[in-house]
């Protein structure tokens, strides 16, 4: 299948958008507050990225995680810390049983 990628590549703006919202698998989706946002250094030295850079980065980005739907690593994760949350209350109730 071929990936549908915009025929323009995406501004400086719309690839830190992507990045926040945990489209390119980079981080969680949440807003990153950061001190000089991406681009910033570039367009400072009076050399913002050109649209052969852009296009490169858009290129680049692995397809975009369906939002709501987990990795199956991450399921098992909270699965075995459930577990582990639930056997440590239960050895603390017992404790307490026993105690009195």
């Amino acid at each position: 299948m071929a990936k549908d990628r915009p025929q323009d590549p995406p501004t400086v703006d719309r690839m830190r958008k992507d990045i926040d919202r945990g489209e390119t698998r980079e981080k969680v989706p949440w807003p990153d507050p950061a001190a000089a946002p991406m681009g910033t250094d570039d367009e400072a030295a009076g050399a913002p990225p050109g649209e052969i850079e852009r296009r490169i980065e858009a290129e680049a980005r692995p397809e975009p995680v369906h939002a709501g739907r987990r990795e199956p690593s991450a399921v098992a994760t909270y699965v075995v810390i459930a577990i582990i949350a639930g056997f440590v209350i239960l050895a603390i109730a017992m404790a307490l049983l026993n105690r009195g």
